[in-house]
């Protein structure tokens, strides 16, 4: 395969390009290296990739049509794996015109480009927000993800049914995978792993909000890497059960799926906290205050669609995940 990776100095995009690389395939990588965080962490995992048999880099925003057609043109896709985007609930709520225009533009981009170019299979990120205000657990693709509540998880959203209206339109396979928070070794200093380890490092308070009575399925990053790889394997065909009349979101009579990627298992913040203190040999300051805005209480995966089309859970427990990171964290900010 020669594949285009986007958000390729993101913390997912990086990991999924050197597992690409590892399979001995060609994989050109595209980002912009924004600063919505630092910079230098987004270098810092390019790093690990330039050098490499089979890779290559261009910078570039997905929003910029003119350098998104030029890096197709260079790269000669086969596949695609569109991970770029305006990561973070909040920054959408702050800034939703930043999220709009990376997240929907970008996607809209990338959608003509693998049409223009045949692009024979597009796996791109959605994510569990686009659940919102949904409290059936655990959650379903099947279920669909209509009432999101950040303009992230809309945005998320709307690029399934982009993508679902080019697979009708063009019949380009399209697979979505809803990433359930994702964590691990280069994880974005804006999640809550990397946010706690350094304040109880520095001996502040961590803010958990809903009190601390909050529960996520963590997935852990190498886990997400291999659900991509094997995803991009196999491209997305009609399925034969679609009923227009009854129509279910994950399926359809084009090339279309969408997956969600957990473990399918509910860990208590508490518990993900205390996890992080063993391993620091710190105990944490813990200040409890209530459910922020954009946020949901609980989130736990179906994740049987997934298992039963690739043969693949992620299946890390948090306790050797956060080991890992701390490992890595210590070693990257030199603590």
């Amino acid at each position: 395969m020669r594949i285009l990776v986007t958000g390729a100095a993101g913390f997912i995009g990086s990991r999924v390009a050197q597992r690409l690389l590892e399979r001995g395939h060609s994989v050109v990588g595209f980002d912009n290296l924004n600063d919505y965080y630092d910079p230098a962490l987004k270098r810092a995992r390019l790093a690990l990739l330039e050098g490499r048999p089979g890779f290559r880099f261009v910078q570039g925003d997905v929003a910029d049509a003119a350098a998104l057609a030029q890096a197709f043109a260079e790269s000669g896709a086969t596949h695609v794996v569109h991970l770029a985007a305006q990561a973070g609930a909040g920054a959408s709520i702050t800034n939703p015109a930043r999220t709009i225009q990376s997240n929907m533009v970008g996607m809209g981009h990338v959608l003509e480009e693998c049409r223009q170019r045949d692009v024979r299979h597009l796996v791109y990120a959605s994510s569990s927000s686009v659940y919102g205000l949904d409290r059936t657990l655990p959650f379903s693709p099947h279920h669909g993800g209509d009432h999101p509540i950040t303009m992230y998880g809309a945005t998320k959203r709307a690029n399934e049914l982009m993508a679902h209206s080019y697979a009708h339109l063009f019949n380009l396979p399209c697979t979505g995978l809803r990433f359930f928070t994702v964590y691990g070794p280069w994880g974005r200093p804006d999640m809550v792993l990397s946010k706690f380890t350094g304040a109880m490092l520095r001996g502040q308070p961590i803010r958990v909000f809903n009190h601390g009575r909050s529960t996520r399925d963590f997935t852990y990053i190498d886990d997400v890497a291999e659900a991509v790889v094997r995803a991009l394997d196999k491209p997305a065909t009609p399925s034969g059960s679609f009923d227009a009349a009854t129509p279910d979101p994950a399926i359809s009579s084009a090339p279309f799926r969408t997956y969600n990627v957990a473990c399918g298992r509910t860990v208590p913040l508490m518990h993900y906290i205390s996890v992080i203190e063993q391993c620091l040999g710190v105990k944490a300051d813990i200040q409890l205050e209530p459910l922020q805005a954009g946020d949901v209480p609980d989130t736990t995966a179906d994740v049987s669609d997934f298992a039963r089309d690739f043969g693949f859970t992620p299946s890390t427990p948090v306790e050797t995940g956060i080991e890992r990171f701390v490992k890595w964290y210590r070693e990257y900010h030199r603590v």
